[in-house]
């Protein structure tokens, strides 16, 4: 498998500069804020541009203060700002037993309580309130459909088996369901 046919995991994003010299705000989508700079080098999601991130010192909330050789001046770090940036998935440690990456969610197929075809995984995300999943090729649907990513709604998570339990409730609302589904 080439490098760039490699799985990837968005790490954290570039959110402005801070100061004159060069030193960039990151947020980050690790766990450990100090993750951000662990894995080695990371780069944009074109793979054009690598970075080499040093964590100066965490900031509030999920955002770390960084510096990096490639990232020069003031104007260099607001270019970059809201670009993602990536590490090979193989570089990062192994889940724990009953652990995943939210990243091993996208492609698993979507059944319901009943293991009834759900669609599939396409994407996950987190706009600040939680993370959620979006779901694609929902039978007798159009689109997608975003579910929150809760025990509640997501009852079972099945990597090896390559598939979630999805509580049909929190994909489907009354205007949704057609004859076909019922």
């Amino acid at each position: 498998m080439s490098e760039n046919d490699k799985p990837r995991i968005c790490l954290g994003a570039f959110a402005g500069a801070h100061g004159v010299r060069g030193e960039a705000k990151v947020k980050c989508f690790t766990e450990e804020l100090s993750n951000i700079a662990a894995y080695g080098p990371v780069e944009t999601e074109d793979r054009k541009r690598q970075f080499t991130l040093t964590v100066i010192r965490s900031l509030k909330a999920d955002f770390v203060l960084v510096r990096a050789p490639q990232i020069q001046s003031r104007e260099d770090a607001e270019a970059l700002k809201g670009v993602r940036f990536y590490v090979s998935r193989d570089k990062l440690p192994a889940p724990d037993e009953d652990e995943f990456y939210l990243n091993d969610l996208v492609g698993l197929d979507a059944v319901d309580e009943t293991g009834a075809p759900l669609g599939a995984v396409n994407a996950v995300y987190n706009f600040g309130a939680g993370d959620v999943i979006e779901l694609m090729g929902v039978p007798g649907l159009k689109g997608m459909r975003l579910v929150r990513f809760t025990r509640q709604n997501v009852p079972g998570v099945d990597i090896a088996g390559g598939k979630i339990t999805v509580r049909r409730a929190a994909v489907l609302v009354d205007d949704d369901v057609d004859d076909n589904m019922a």
